[in-house]
């Protein structure tokens, strides 16, 4: 049977994320597939600094080489920013290659546009990465709550403030020590502004407004406030009123019927789904209709939780295409 060629663009913290787990769980995706799986070739920036790299795959500055690869199947992708990203995925999904992003801001701005370019080039398109780190909550929103309608979301999507939030609290640790010693695990960029601000939490959310309401919120309706405000003193006075302070994000239609987002600092008491969260674990707390509220708590920061989610967006893939193919 003819294996199934992978290719990777970008090899950064998440890019070596995938690369480590394809070749670490190899066998066991193998035996997923029924064929050899071959990570065939690697687009990145500046290949010298990969010289180390173990691999037998094209490593190569051009997307040519693999949108002009008829044997590339799949292609992972994990570099940041919308561009090029979104001009690589549009071009791998019009040269028939099913595609995995972790790319939040690109699936918040053009989410819309690649399903439905998918869709027409009968392709698959996996986006599990790009929204609550290793939490399967797109695909358990897809799959398994079909009859439910979900009524509202309230989240912690980014596992970077949540550890520096939890931190300061714990710790008694100033903001900007705390962000420090998230940088220094790797939970941080050098630039945090994405994190610290509210940006990364505002993508993820907007991706989950298209998912269930398919569309999103106008912006006059989208709120977003930094958590870099937050001092100990204010930490400390909700902590003697048994509260903690954390940056939630909210998507819910608001009394007037506007659908509204809102990332923001809140204090919630223990009552809350979300107060026992802590460090750089991301939730998501659902009301439905049906149901009624349910919690989906994870890991949300660094190299394996992301790459976890883009492997079992691999593996849905490579089974739907298996069972496609006809018993003869």
């Amino acid at each position: 049977m003819k294996p199934i060629n992978v290719a990777l663009i970008g090899l950064g913290t998440v890019g070596c994320g995938v690369f480590q787990n394809i070749h670490i769980h190899q066998q066991r995706l193998e035996e997923l597939a029924g064929t050899p799986i071959r990570i065939s070739t690697i687009v990145i920036e500046n290949p010298d600094k990969h010289k180390k790299i173990a691999t037998k795959a094209n490593v190569t500055t051009d997307i040519n080489d693999v949108l002009n690869d008829p044997e590339v199947d799949i292609v992972f992708e994990a570099i940041v920013g919308k561009e090029p990203a979104f001009t690589y995925l549009k071009k791998c999904i019009q040269a028939n290659k099913h595609v995995i992003t972790a790319n939040k801001e690109l699936f918040a701005a053009h989410g819309s546009e690649l399903k439905v370019l998918a869709n027409e080039n009968h392709v698959k398109i996996g986006y599990e990465a790009t929204t609550a780190g290793g939490i399967p909550i797109i695909q358990t929103i897809q799959q398994l709550l079909k009859a439910n309608q979900v009524q509202e979301v309230q989240a912690i999507l980014n596992g970077t403030t949540n550890f520096i939030l939890t931190s300061i609290r714990e710790n008694n640790q100033t903001f900007d020590s705390a962000l420090n010693e998230a940088q220094k695990l790797g939970y941080a960029e050098a630039d945090p502004t994405n994190d610290v601000e509210g940006f990364d939490a505002l993508f993820k959310l907007m991706i989950l407004s298209d998912l269930i309401f398919k569309k999103l919120p106008e912006p006059e309706y989208i709120k977003r406030i930094a958590v870099n405000e937050v001092t100990n003193d204010y930490v400390n006075k909700l902590l003697a009123d048994n509260k903690r302070i954390k940056h939630i994000a909210t998507l819910s239609y608001d009394s007037s019927g506007n659908l509204t987002a809102k990332v923001e600092p809140v204090a919630i008491t223990q009552e809350h789904p979300l107060y026992a969260v802590e460090g750089v674990n991301n939730a998501v707390h659902i009301k439905t209709d049906i149901v009624g509220e349910l919690t989906f708590t994870g890991p949300g920061a660094g190299a394996f939780p992301t790459a976890s989610a883009m492997i079992e967006d691999f593996c849905r893939i490579i089974e739907k295409e298996q069972s496609a193919i006809p018993v003869i």
